[in-house]
């Protein structure tokens, strides 16, 4: 991402797509060769332009194939996802706990988030100085393009650890060129700093498009205020009580609320309203998703699409660790054990393990092998569980506490907790969003900031490191942190690696 070149027409351009009246807006593009900083950000459209190329770094972790995908990076680190899927050698290393900085799915990471920060960082710097451009709109394009800097370094930042604080555009003369790492806290305090003038920019409370809302820079902060009271930060209590009161300005907004069924996380008709405050944006056609391969059994012939991969699929143990009566492990809710023949759907097929329906696009699946679903990034149920751990620490189970953990386990079809002391309350609170959140990038986040890990046999959580996974490795402190990736490590000297790579 250092050698940032002048020409930007195809950062600026690409998105444009989602947020268009039409398709045609999009295929009917001028050549971006001819867009360079001096000839752009002359007229108001290219600020919209330039802030939907922030968004389009987001769809990268997300390509999957024969060689598994970058997304499942963060999964197999949890000890709870299987993969049948041999070749994807970057999946065995993270899941056997082998990993090295040669590994693909962290380059993919760093690569494509820093390329988002670096369209972040132009339009940031270019929009205000556009002719004629209103100012109200100006405000709303740079909450947009504040918010995603900021959801890039917080990813960033977790997996990473210390890492470059880029904050101006780069060129080939730029001092930051090569920059050094900033400590963790100085990166939380740019995602602080970020979120706030996001939250002050005018930004309406949802987007059916997809665009970024009020209600996600407020969810995002909650979540980052969070992560700040554990680890590695520990501040503690007052995070506690500011993840708290964020969450609840989403929830008391009443703008958002929990799907009435599990098949409306995998309903094209669902993108970007009621649970889903939040999504990585896809069209079918157009931009496809594309885990669909990746998410169904090792060629067992029951899809369109000509790859069927195994690449991932929840571990056994994990699935018996749930209580038998919730409704989330009942066929065809979060998994699926069983699906027709692709040649003829009178058949069933045995899978042979516990793939992943909440992401399951039956459509693409059974007939169009192009699909229209979006990735959910942030979801109501996790902003309902925020406030429930949060609120907890700071005040123990109030009535309030309750409800939130309870809406989730209502819908799961499971009793209300009661009675419970805080110590109780939190571990049950981390248990649902084990189960609730899976398989959505979040559980190992859970897992770095808690410094715990779920014993799927005992139901309890043991400390991170020394954790066993239910099929054989053993956690260490080096797991805490993914490797910096080698080509960036070669490309730039100051650079240090991360302990145990």
């Amino acid at each position: 991402m250092n050698k940032i070149s002048k020409k930007i027409g195809l950062l600026t351009t690409l998105m444009s797509i989602f947020w268009a009246t039409g398709c045609s807006d999009f295929l009917e593009e001028s050549d971006p060769s001819n867009f360079t900083v001096e000839n752009y950000f002359t007229q108001p459209a290219h600020g919209r332009s330039s802030v939907n190329a922030i968004y389009a770094p987001l769809r990268d972790p997300l390509s999957s194939g024969f060689g598994g995908g970058p997304w499942m990076m963060t999964e197999f680190a949890t000890g709870l996802a299987a993969t049948d899927l041999g070749q994807a050698v970057n999946s065995y290393f993270i899941k056997d706990l082998r990993n090295t900085s040669d590994n693909g799915y962290g380059q993919t990471y760093w690569t494509s988030y820093y390329r988002g920060i670096s369209n972040a960082n132009l339009s940031i710097a270019k929009i205000p100085g556009i002719p004629a451009i209103d100012p109200v709109e100006v405000k709303k394009l740079l909450g947009e393009a504040y918010f995603l800097r900021a959801f890039y370094y917080f990813n960033l930042v977790r997996m990473f650890g210390s890492v470059p604080l880029v904050t101006e555009p780069v060129n080939l003369t730029s001092e930051q060129l090569k920059p050094n790492q900033a400590t963790p806290e100085e990166v939380y305090n740019l995602i602080v700093a970020d979120l706030t003038t996001a939250e002050a920019s005018g930004l309406p409370w949802t987007d059916a498009s997809g665009k970024v809302s009020l209600g996600a820079v407020k969810s995002l902060l909650s979540q980052v205020y969070l992560t700040m009271a554990g680890f590695p930060l520990q501040k503690g209590a007052s995070h506690y009580d500011l993840a708290a009161k964020k969450a609840a300005e989403v929830i008391d907004s009443k703008q958002f609320k929990l799907f009435s069924s599990y098949n409306d996380f995998h309903d094209p008709g669902k993108k970007n309203i009621e649970e889903n405050i939040f999504m990585i944006q896809f069209r079918t056609q157009i931009l496809p998703s594309n885990w669909q391969v990746s998410i169904i059994p090792y060629n067992k012939n029951i899809s369109q699409y000509s790859d069927e991969t195994g690449g991932i699929y929840a571990t056994g143990d994990f699935i018996k660790s749930y209580d038998p009566a919730d409704l989330r492990i009942k066929e065809k809710q979060f998994f699926f054990t069983k699906f027709t023949n692709e040649t003829d759907r009178t058949k069933e097929v045995d899978l042979g393990g516990y793939f992943i329906y909440k992401h399951f696009d039956l459509t693409a699946q059974t007939s169009s092998a192009n699909s229209d679903l979006n990735w959910p990034v942030i979801r109501y149920a996790d902003v309902l569980l925020t406030y429930a751990e949060a609120a907890n620490e700071v005040g123990g189970p109030t009535p309030k506490v309750l409800e939130a953990v309870n809406a989730i386990r209502a819908r799961a079809t499971l009793p209300a907790l009661a009675g419970l002391t805080k110590d109780a309350l939190r571990e049950a609170i981390w248990r649902e969003r084990w189960y609730e959140l899976c398989f959505e990038n979040i559980t190992w986040f859970d897992m770095a900031r808690l410094r715990k890990a779920f014993n799927v046999t005992t139901k309890k959580f043991d400390n991170y490191v020394g954790h066993r996974f239910s099929y054989g490795p053993t956690l260490t402190d080096r797991e805490l942190l993914f490797p910096i990736p080698t080509p960036e490590m070669r490309n730039n000297t100051n650079l240090r690696q991360n302990a145990g790579y």
